[in-house]
């Protein structure tokens, strides 16, 4: 029997009541949960490893998220998180570069789901980052254009700049893809998806259609 439904119902008491004592009488079942879950994103993890071996060594533990929110910036003082996620590279959840990231909760359809890309990149990367693309648009625009890759994840995620930025033609042919701050593609995941016990399996398949647009940001700012 699936775990998810339990889950999604921690989640919902959760965000009813978002305060420690509560959480501190509901930290077993909070506990429970989360080992299934890990215990899931281990074997997304072992068949993703099947077509990126670079991947060999990780583990949930070691691209999970904690739960607890970091509020010292935030006027959200809420200590912790509606969602469970984790971020898939070959350096774990610690990395600047392109990767794979997976989020189950209750932020809505527009957050959960499955991610690939690099998000909030320093400057220079993103700068490298607008030149490869441009330069290599064909190589680019034939690895977008795959149509696993558009089935899979249709929607482009991040930020843009309302402007396209300084030293680029304002009518430049490729003044939509120059004006992302991230370069990021999203799979909106409902809570059915969860629910079938082979979501892992889904999740690293779908994983592997834009692997060819993980690799392209990656090998771009190696060169």
């Amino acid at each position: 029997m699936s775990y998810i439904p339990d889950l999604y119902s921690f989640l919902t008491e959760l965000s009813l009541n978002n305060n420690r004592p509560w959480f501190a009488e509901h930290k077993a079942e909070y506990d429970e949960l989360r080992a299934a879950w890990l215990k899931d994103i281990d074997t997304m993890l072992a068949a993703m490893t099947v077509w990126e071996p670079a991947l060999a060594g990780q583990t949930a533990k070691s691209c999970a998220y904690r739960f607890y929110r970091d509020t010292r910036f935030s006027q959200d003082k809420s200590p912790f998180k509606l969602f469970f996620s984790a971020a898939i590279s070959p350096w774990g959840r610690k990395t600047h570069r392109a990767g794979y990231y997976i989020q189950t909760g209750l932020r809505g359809i527009a957050d959960n789901g499955l991610y690939a890309g690099i998000w909030c990149p320093e400057q220079p990367v993103l700068n490298k980052l607008r030149h490869a693309i441009v330069d290599n648009i064909e190589e680019f625009e034939e690895i977008m254009d795959n149509p696993q890759l558009k089935s899979n994840f249709p929607l482009w995620a991040g930020d843009t700049l309302k402007t396209i930025p300084k030293g680029w033609q304002r009518n430049h042919p490729n003044a939509d893809l120059l004006r992302r701050k991230d370069y990021g593609r999203f799979c909106p995941c409902e809570k059915d998806f969860f629910m079938n016990k082979d979501w892992p399996l889904v999740a690293a398949e779908k994983f592997h259609t834009i692997k060819p647009f993980v690799d392209f940001l990656n090998y771009s700012i190696d060169e």
